[in-house]
């Protein structure tokens, strides 16, 4: 049986009304899930939603490209912490890692951890844009960076969750920070590879139908 607490709840497509977040709140409540993950227009709203609870909110940040400056993504960062924000999933500048611009790409994601303050940190690195070496390197970063967590996908590029990247990413890391699996996680058999392979959270918006 998987631990409900392993999940973010999510919900970030572009056509997401407030009836759908509201209803993803309620979800959370009733399974217990960690987190409602959304984009930064419902932070409020969700924080609202789960005053009650010990579900956390989750906001995106730079999402889901990444190349948005250094500066807004910290500014949007900071915006989201004071609408109740507890967690911050940022993307890092693919790009610039794969210029090897490596500076960049660390503070880029350090600025974004001051920026949150007490908030919890999530670095999505897209690996399916990246080599294994990329994989490696961007997981160093976040981890140089200060970050709490590494992340696999946006779930909105060429590909998701693969239990490959997700043992090389713990490799990586060690037991010192997070490892999140998002992106085509449908199934219970999916998740628990996932689980296997190393990751300590799991985002997906089929979560109650995993949990069923």
């Amino acid at each position: 049986m998987l631990n409900t607490k392993l999940f973010d709840h999510t919900i970030l497509k572009a056509d997401a009304t407030r009836e759908a977040v509201a209803k993803i709140c309620e979800e959370a409540k009733e399974y217990g899930f960690m987190s409602v993950c959304v984009n930064s227009y419902y932070t409020a709203f969700v924080a609202e939603k789960l005053k009650d609870s010990d579900v956390k909110v989750c906001t995106v940040v730079g999402f889901p490209l990444g190349q948005m400056s250094t500066k807004a993504k910290a500014a949007e960062t900071e915006l989201a912490v004071k609408d109740g924000a507890d967690e911050i999933d940022m993307v890092i500048n693919v790009g610039a890692l794969k210029d090897k611009e490596y500076d960049v790409v660390c503070n880029d994601i350090k600025e974004v951890k001051k920026a949150c303050g007490q908030a919890l940190l999530k670095v999505i690195i897209e690996t399916c844009l990246l080599t294994d070496e990329e994989k490696v390197k961007a997981c160093e970063l976040a981890k140089e960076a200060g970050a709490d967590y590494v992340k696999t996908s946006t779930g909105f590029s060429t590909g998701g969750a693969d239990a490959h990247d997700v043992e090389l990413m713990r490799k990586t890391v060690g037991d010192s920070m997070g490892v999140k699996a998002s992106g085509g996680i449908r199934d219970k058999e999916t998740a628990e590879k996932m689980v296997k392979a190393g990751a300590s959270r799991l985002g997906t918006s089929a979560t109650v139908a995993i949990c069923k």
